[in-house]
C-alpha cells in the first residue's frame, strides 16, 4: 500500500515538471518575437485587390521646382572698405562717428607726422624743378628754332627737363600712394606749419561708418585699419548646398530671398558663384546670391531662405506626396518586395512639384513604391506593433 501511494507521488512530481516546462518554452518563444521588430507587412491577394492597392516602379524624372536652403546675408566685398593711413603719424582731427554715410572722398580723419612733412617738401621741390627745367627747355628751342641760341644749350636743357620730369613723377606718384591729390599739396596755404605735415584720410566709396578704431592723440601707421565703410545697397546671400543638388543650379539664374522675420517680403536676386570645393564636414558647396538691397532692409547676418529655381535639365526620383508618411518628425513610404509582401523604409524628402515630392534618399530607381493604400498599410502596421507589445 505505501508503495502505490509512493508511485502515484512521483508519477505526480513528474507530471508537474512536464507543466512547467512547457509552459516555460512559449514565454520565452513570446519575448524573443517581441524584440524582434518587424518592418515587413504580408497581405492576402484578397486583402490587396479590396483595399485596392497600388504601386509604381520609381525612375528619374524631370524634376522643376524650387530649392530651399537656409542662407545668410554677406557684405559685397565689392563695396566694403578698409581705410587707415600708409604713414606714421599722429591723429589731429576725426570727422565722423560711426553710423555716419559718407561720400567717397570724404574727409574721414588728418594725420600729423615727420614723414608726412618730408613726402609733401619732396614733391613741391620737384614740381619747381620740373617747372623750371620745363620753361628753359621751352626757351632754349625756341632760340634754336630762331637760329638764335645753340645746339649744344638746347641738347643740356632738354637733358635737365628730361631727369626733372622723372623725379617729378617719383614724387607725385609717392604723394598719391600715400593718399594725397596734387591739389591736397599745391592748395595749402602759406606759412601753415601745421597743415604742412598733415595727412587728410578720406573715404575710398560711398557708404556708412561701421567701425570706428581711433582716437585724437593715436598713434597710427599702415597696420591700423582707422575706419570700416560698407555700402549695403547690394549684399550678398551665402548658402550651402549638398552634392547631389549641384547638378539642379547653373550660375546666373535667378534666385529669390525671403528673412526669417518677413517671409512676405520676397527678394529677386541671381546666383552668381557656385562653390569650386566641398564641405569635409558637412559634405556641402557654397552657393551666392546677388541682390539689390532697396531701403538698406537686408542687414549683414541676417538669416533666411535662399529659393533657387531647379534648372530643366535636373532629374529625381518623384513620388505622389500621399505616398509619404510622416510621424515623429520622420518620414517613410511602402516599398512592395512581392506580389503579397511591403517593407517599412525610412526616407529623406526633398522639394516639391505640383502633387509630386522628390525623395533624397531612402529609396533607389527600379523599386516599387506603394501610391494608393498606404493608410491601411500604416494600420496595419500600428496593430503588428501593438499585437507585439503585448506579447
Amino acid at each position: 500500500m505505501i508503495n502505490k501511494k509512493l508511485y502515484a507521488l512521483i508519477v505526480i512530481l513528474i507530471l508537474t515538471s512536464l507543466q512547467i516546462g512547457c509552459s516555460e518554452k512559449p514565454e520565452e518563444h513570446n519575448n524573443e518575437h517581441s524584440e524582434a521588430h518587424s518592418d515587413l507587412i504580408t497581405l492576402s491577394s484578397e486583402s490587396i485587390e479590396q483595399i485596392k492597392l497600388k504601386s509604381q516602379i520609381v525612375s528619374l524624372q524631370p524634376f522643376s521646382g524650387f530649392l530651399n536652403i537656409p542662407a545668410e546675408v554677406k557684405t559685397n566685398q565689392d563695396n566694403e572698405a578698409q581705410i587707415g593711413s600708409l604713414v606714421q603719424g599722429r591723429v589731429h582731427k576725426v570727422f565722423v562717428k560711426v553710423g555716419d554715410y559718407v561720400k567717397a572722398g570724404q574727409l574721414l580723419m588728418t594725420v600729423e607726422g615727420l614723414e608726412v612733412g618730408e613726402i609733401k617738401a619732396g614733391y613741391l621741390k620737384a614740381k619747381a624743378n620740373y617747372d623750371n627745367a620745363k620753361a628753359n627747355y621751352e626757351r632754349q628751342k625756341k632760340l634754336f628754332d630762331e637760329k638764335i641760341g645753340s645746339q649744344k644749350s638746347l641738347l643740356e636743357s632738354q637733358a635737365e627737363y628730361e631727369k626733372a620730369t622723372a623725379e617729378y613723377r617719383a614724387e607725385d606718384k609717392k604723394i598719391h600712394s600715400v593718399g594725397l591729390s596734387d591739389e591736397d599739396v599745391i592748395n595749402e596755404k602759406d606759412g601753415d606749419e601745421h597743415t604742412s605735415g598733415t595727412l587728410p584720410i578720406k573715404s575710398l566709396i560711398d557708404g556708412v561708418v561701421v567701425e570706428r578704431n581711433v582716437v585724437i592723440g593715436q598713434v597710427v601707421d599702415a597696420t591700423t585699419n582707422a575706419f570700416k565703410v560698407i555700402n549695403t545697397s547690394n549684399v550678398w546671400i551665402d548658402g550651402q548646398i549638398y552634392e547631389k543638388d549641384l547638378d539642379k543650379i547653373t550660375q546666373n539664374s535667378k534666385a529669390y530671398f525671403t528673412t526669417i522675420s518677413n517671409k512676405q517680403n520676397r527678394l529677386e536676386g541671381r546666383i552668381i558663384y557656385i562653390g569650386q570645393t566641398v564641405d569635409d564636414n558637412t559634405r556641402t558647396i557654397l552657393i551666392r546670391g546677388e541682390f539689390v538691397n532697396q531701403g538698406s532692409k537686408l542687414k549683414p547676418q541676417m538669416y533666411g531662405e535662399l529659393q533657387i529655381p531647379v534648372g530643366s535639365n535636373a532629374k529625381a526620383i518623384l513620388i505622389p506626396e500621399e505616398s509619404i508618411v510622416k510621424e515623429a518628425g520622420q518620414s517613410y513610404l511602402f516599398i512592395q518586395t512581392s506580389d503579397t509582401t511591403f517593407e517599412r523604409r525610412d526616407v529623406i524628402a526633398g522639394e516639391t512639384s505640383g502633387n509630386l515630392i522628390e525623395i533624397k534618399e531612402g529609396v533607389k530607381e527600379g523599386e516599387k513604391v506603394v501610391t494608393d493604400g498606404v493608410f491601411y498599410l500604416k494600420s496595419e502596421l500600428k496593430k503588428d506593433e501593438i499585437a507585439e507589445d503585448e506579447h
